[in-house]
């Protein structure tokens, strides 16, 4: 009974490796997981409180569909200064979730038959969104020895090219790109005509380096759709808060799917979005301060295992080599049965992922040695 869309689209592998941990961990078993891209730490208290307060005055009904005025003026602003964009409020839409404004740019923009670049290995909802549009993702391969940049790009546009997905910091290998790759990419983009859909979701979670925003570069404004959110930075991926700006035309498309789907992103919890972005950042500089010390543990004990992995410059993830002991699926599986340990497979990324796994470095440092150690038991 199923639509043919559906049978296009794979089961989310981070999700179900999830699954078999979760039911590991209620069988009363001790299951170190590093599958989900989800910070360990607490939402920060004056952004729960933002919210508490607003439930409590009665900010508990229909919002606007594009997002209380507040928070879509905190969200102009901030890219407007953060991200060197020319955005307005008006072409800001509110969405619950970033992954749902991926799903609505995809379903408003590609038609049968397009095609979509993507930088292989990507995020796992990429590609099922695509096809959900009736389109065909595109693999470019990159290179791990040069922080997963792109390969030739050119050499994989076609007629049917309608898109370029960025995602920097990438999830799932922590890659950054600086300056001179995102410029080759606006070039593509600007000679064959193309949009690009920028996932800035990690923007903020970056280590020794600076991120950039596409959408700022000389000739971009109008052909790139620029996405965030609150769950990464602010330790909010409960409360299902992104957001998306895009040109005129194409945000009319993201609206019109957008009130006939989710209608809008819950209320009160749009008022702790405000206090996110106007209120103290400490807590995310010292969220990535951590973060910083739990990858360099992790990417050294990986490395002194024989698993290759070079330090992520951004995000929480290590994509990391596993070939001299096996492809990444059954290295997950073992990791899993062997050590109690959960990654997930680099296969779910692409079609270059068979021999790595992603590991979610989201958990303390206590933990990360202690599934060092039972990996190494493992692979003994």
């Amino acid at each position: 009974m199923a639509s043919s869309r559906l049978k296009r689209v794979e089961e989310s592998a981070t999700i179900k490796i999830a699954n078999i941990a979760n039911k590991l961990k209620q069988d009363g078993v001790d299951v170190i997981s590093f599958s989900l891209g989800e910070p360990d730490f607490d939402t920060p208290k004056h952004i729960c409180d933002a919210a508490a307060d607003a439930m409590y005055r009665g900010e508990t009904h229909y919002a606007p569909s594009t997002g209380i005025p507040e928070l879509r003026s905190a969200i102009a602003d901030k890219l407007r200064t953060e991200n060197k964009l020319d955005v307005s409020e008006s072409n800001v839409l509110v969405t619950p979730g970033a992954k749902q404004a991926i799903f609505e740019i995809m379903m408003s923009v590609l038609d049968d038959g397009d095609e979509a670049i993507l930088f292989d290995p990507a995020w796992v909802s990429y590609d099922p969104c695509i096809k959900f549009a009736g389109a065909d993702s595109v693999w470019v391969p990159t290179d791990p020895d040069n922080g997963f940049a792109p390969d030739d790009i050119s050499e994989s546009i076609t007629s049917k090219t309608r898109m370029i997905v960025v995602n920097s910091p990438s999830n799932p290998t922590g890659g950054v790109f600086g300056k001179d790759i995102q410029k080759q990419i606006a070039d593509l983009a600007i000679d064959h005509d193309l949009l690009v859909l920028s996932d800035e979701i990690y923007e903020k979670i970056v280590y020794d380096t600076e991120h950039f925003s596409i959408g700022a570069m000389d000739g971009m404004h109008e052909r790139t759709i620029t996405v965030n959110g609150f769950s990464k930075a602010y330790a909010m991926t409960g409360w299902r808060l992104g957001y998306v700006t895009a040109a005129p035309d194409i945000f009319k498309g993201l609206l019109k799917i957008h009130s006939h789907s989710v209608s809008s992103a819950t209320t009160f919890a749009q008022y702790g979005g405000v206090a996110a972005l106007t209120g103290p950042q400490e807590p995310v500089e010292e969220m990535v301060k951590e973060f910083k010390v739990r990858r360099d543990i992790l990417i050294d004990g990986l490395n002194s295992l024989g698993i290759k992995c070079k330090k992520p410059e951004g995000a929480f993830y290590a994509f990391a080599d596993v070939s001299e002991y096996g492809n990444g699926d059954d290295i997950t599986e073992k990791f899993l049965a062997d050590a109690h340990v959960a990654v997930t497979p680099g296969s779910a990324f692409g079609p270059s992922g068979k021999d790595f796994v992603r590991i979610s470095y989201a958990t303390s440092q206590e933990r990360i040695r202690e599934a060092l150690d039972r990996v190494e038991n493992a692979l003994m």
